[in-house]
């Protein structure tokens, strides 16, 4: 089975052939931090009022770190216990994806806090910004308690491990992330920092599919091992989720304080629940909140932009936009 100890090689025959589907289609999106002009965004920042300097500060420091996070699980928990060779195929693409993700936000860095104290205070987020920091230790935790789990023997490893892929997939991807677009794609949709828009077009579709190798395994893990989704798995789950939610909700308190326009506390709560009930429906369990979602510029998320190819150099045509896209797809 799909979590039984070991180290399977064979890829004939090949026994998760949806696994490695996802993996070629991985390749077909290749983009690079090359690939993204950031200059139009400086003479936005320049004419942004503290209110939205700070909320852009606090995103950039929150992307400073979240990527490698992580990467980091990736390599120590999730690429030793998927005994699938395509799976791992996968995987190591995904480290891949993780990697341009930290460069990008690394440039972004750079171009947008030319000051190295206030870089190097963004890299520190997760120790001095308190919430920043409650999403980091949200992230530490659910590591931690697979960190020292060598193989998965008995029915309770693998339900720790199920509840880290699933962290990562649904409250770290599936929400931390999609909270962190909302701001960016409301910024675009007020006519502000497009460099910073078309990076997050190709990290937004990305993330899509990371969440959906992750919610992938575990179906089949659901198909092999039914067992281990019994209602405490469904409680556990629910309640990380709501965890997740507060962590993020206090992050947008500390972006927006009282709200700015067309974005409120009060509708990225609306919007942070509606996620979390798209993760529980993916997850088959019963959805949590029942709310809709308050902004139209996240309707079409995982969505490529649509650009003139005359202002587009052809390799995003090429070999970023190959693939499929679900446009039906409810995030």
């Amino acid at each position: 089975m799909l979590l039984d100890p070991g180290m399977n090689l064979t890829l004939r025959p090949m026994k998760y052939p949806d696994f490695y589907e996802q993996y070629r289609a991985a390749i077909r999106n290749t983009w690079t931090v090359e690939e993204v002009d950031l200059a139009s965004d400086l003479a936005d920042l320049a004419k942004f009022t503290p209110q939205e300097q700070h909320l852009i500060h606090r995103l950039v420091a929150f992307f400073a770190t979240g990527d490698t996070i992580v990467a980091n699980n990736l390599v120590l928990n999730l690429y030793q216990h998927v005994n699938s060779p395509e799976g791992r195929l996968y995987l190591s693409r995904q480290l891949f994806e993780e990697a341009v993700h930290v460069q990008f936000y690394l440039t972004l860095l750079d171009t947008y806090l030319p000051d190295p104290d206030e870089r190097a205070k963004a890299f520190d987020a997760v120790n001095n910004i308190p919430s920043i920091k409650r999403k980091a230790d949200f992230c530490f935790k659910w590591i931690d308690e697979v960190f020292d789990m060598q193989e998965l023997k008995t029915g309770e490893d693998r339900r720790k491990f199920l509840l880290n892929l699933i962290c990562f997939a649904a409250c770290i991807e599936g929400l931390f992330f999609y909270g962190a677009f909302a701001y960016v794609y409301w910024l675009r949709s007020r006519g502000l920092l497009d460099g910073l828009a078309t990076g997050t077009n190709w990290v937004f579709r990305d993330e899509s599919c990371h969440m959906n190798f992750a919610f992938s395994v575990v179906d089949v893990v659901r198909q092999e091992e039914p067992e281990l989704f019994d209602d405490e798995m469904r409680r556990q789950v629910t309640a990380m989720l709501e965890e997740a939610v507060d962590a993020e909700l206090q992050f947008a308190e500390d972006l927006i304080g009282e709200g700015m326009p067309g974005m409120t506390v009060a509708d990225m709560r609306s919007y942070l629940e509606y996620a979390a009930d798209q993760r529980l429906v993916r997850l088959g369990m019963p959805k949590r909140w029942e709310s809709a979602n308050p902004f139209p510029f996240m309707a079409l998320q995982d969505v490529q932009e649509l650009t003139n190819f005359f202002e587009r150099r052809p390799t995003a045509y090429q070999v970023a936009v190959e693939g499929k896209v679900d446009l039906d797809e409810e995030f």
